[in-house]
């Protein structure tokens, strides 16, 4: 997110923070609190900590953007080269955890542009810089391509590029690699790094996965878990190689919710493995969908994104649907849960998805498709309704299932627990992190008990410890003969769970793993 007007000062910036904290309104904790930290110009800082340490606050007040004094309460001072932080939004700029929340043009190359033209940037050096951008987070699409059109995955490039254009002295990445495939997460960390090295900017990346930027970073810096009412302190802080090698300091660590390199939240020390190793040998029970010579496009005066589908789910059957950004993965998974026609071909709900019901999904009323088919949206703000994270999770039950009171107490309040959302229950949906929303859009499906789960990129924004409890989840629901189909780069995700994993590449999806 760009600052205002005016051309930002060259040169690396410095952060200060003394005794700094904030709540937010509406809240009883301090999302951060008492914290005291100082990075050096030009230093690489990755910034840990567990789902709702506060991280992504701390990259919201660093960029000025936390709000007026009517949006929360801070306490110490934060200050960015000795001005405070809000003053100072012309030296930093900020990659959200949403990235589509920061877009504001209609075309590709106006969107990059915009953050330089807001910091009075040369004219002559502007579209310089937007190529540059563009080329260094490898998003190849024409300057007038429409941004709304874009994959979820291209936003995130989109939104660095705009950025990275900038050519800020203090560059905040909340979670930056994401919702991208492997080949896109090296893409982005390498952009990142050829742009650091040419203009020798400050980094403060937020990412849960240390491995991607341990190389990239000089310090780690770790934010305590939350604390009854406050969270913040520094659980650690030093120079990778320090904080990661000592093996007292890993299990704290992992303890916290952090993602060791070579520590996995369900096996610890020893490799990935499946969750349900019995699945593949089991087989499955009934089928329950079946897509069959699909095609699948968000627009029916367009080409399908991807055709020939065959994919079938069936009860307690795990698919994972894998493959680069932007090849359809997301479009196909909301043809198959009813949410959008299919251009060719057909998808049929079987009798006992069916329950008397017309076969195909795309006819079915709310309160039908609520019951059969749960979805989880890539952009977990596109399914909230209501102003509580309580009322959220009560409304699919109560207003479209129509359950009694009991029956919906019965569904919800074990989930608040499970997901570690109980804490949360007053909150608005829209200030949560981005892991709490992702874990909320996950519950909100899972209150109405559907047979069938079409699930984007569900372990997007966890830290180890909330994944491990929603795999373990998953795999619960699949043992009691749930159905579920994910979009995914999560590789972890994939070898706990699925049964079969398709790849959506070039227009097609193929069987690249089957169950025996």
């Amino acid at each position: 997110m760009p600052g205002p007007s005016g051309a930002a000062s060259r040169g690396p910036a410095g952060v200060t923070a003394r005794g700094w904290g904030w709540r937010h309104a509406g809240r009883k904790a301090f999302a951060v609190s008492g914290l005291d930290l100082d990075i050096a110009p030009g230093e690489r800082v990755l910034l840990l900590g567990a789902s709702g340490a506060g991280k992504s606050t701390l990259l919201h007040a660093l960029a000025g953007v936390l709000g007026a004094a009517e949006e929360g309460e801070e306490h110490g001072s934060l200050t960015v080269d000795g001005v405070p932080a809000p003053l100072a939004r012309g030296r930093a700029g900020l990659v959200l955890q949403d990235p589509e929340g920061q877009i504001a043009m209609a075309r590709v190359g106006d969107e990059v542009a915009f953050g330089c033209e807001n910091l009075a940037v040369p004219r002559e050096q502007i579209w310089p810089r937007v190529h540059r951008a563009l080329d260094d987070v490898g998003l190849a699409v024409p300057l007038d391509h429409p941004t709304s059109s874009l994959s979820g995955g291209q936003k995130q490039r989109l939104a660095l590029a705009g950025i990275l254009a900038m050519e800020p002295g203090l560059v905040l990445l909340d979670e930056p690699t994401a919702n991208l495939d492997p080949a896109g997460v090296e893409e982005v960390r390498d952009a990142v790094r050829r742009s650091l090295e040419r203009t020798g900017a400050t980094l403060v990346v937020v990412e849960h996965r240390v491995s991607v930027w341990a190389d990239l970073v000089d310090r780690v810096v770790v934010l305590d878990a939350p604390h009854g009412y406050s969270s913040g302190s520094l659980l650690a802080d030093g120079p990778p190689g320090a904080v990661l090698a000592d093996r007292g300091a890993r299990r704290r660590l992992a303890a916290s919710g952090v993602w060791v390199p070579g520590w996995h939240p369900l096996t610890g020390e020893e490799p990935a493995r499946p969750l349900r190793p019995g699945s593949r040998a089991r087989g499955a029970g009934e089928e329950l969908l079946a897509g069959e010579a699909l095609a699948v496009g968000r627009s029916p005066k367009a080409p399908p994104a991807v055709a020939g589908v065959d994919l079938r789910l069936r009860a307690g059957h795990a698919v994972s649907v894998t493959g680069p950004n932007g090849a359809g993965k997301s479009t196909l998974a909301l043809t198959l849960a009813g949410l959008l026609p299919a251009l060719g071909g057909r998808v049929d709900a079987l009798a006992p998805l069916a329950a008397g019901a017309s076969a195909n999904p795309y006819k079915w009323r709310s309160a039908q498709l609520v019951s059969r088919i749960g979805s989880v949206f890539q952009e977990p703000e596109h399914q909230f309704l209501t102003p509580r994270v309580i009322d959220e999770l009560e409304f699919g039950p109560r207003r479209v299932a129509r359950m009694r009171e009991a029956e919906v107490r019965a569904a919800v309040d074990p989930l608040l627990e499970r997901l570690r959302l109980a804490k949360l229950a007053g909150a608005n949906p829209f200030t949560l992190s981005g892991g709490e929303k992702r874990r909320l859009s996950v519950a909100t499906m899972l209150a109405t008990s559907p047979r069938i789960l079409m699930l984007d990129e569900p372990t997007f924004g966890q830290d180890a410890l909330t994944w491990a409890e929603l795999v373990k989840l998953l795999a619960e629901l699949l043992d009691q003969g749930t159905a579920l189909l994910a979009v995914t780069h999560d590789d972890d995700f994939t070898t706990a769970l699925s049964d079969s994993v398709y790849r959506v590449d070039s227009g097609r999806a193929a069987l690249v793993e089957a169950a025996a």
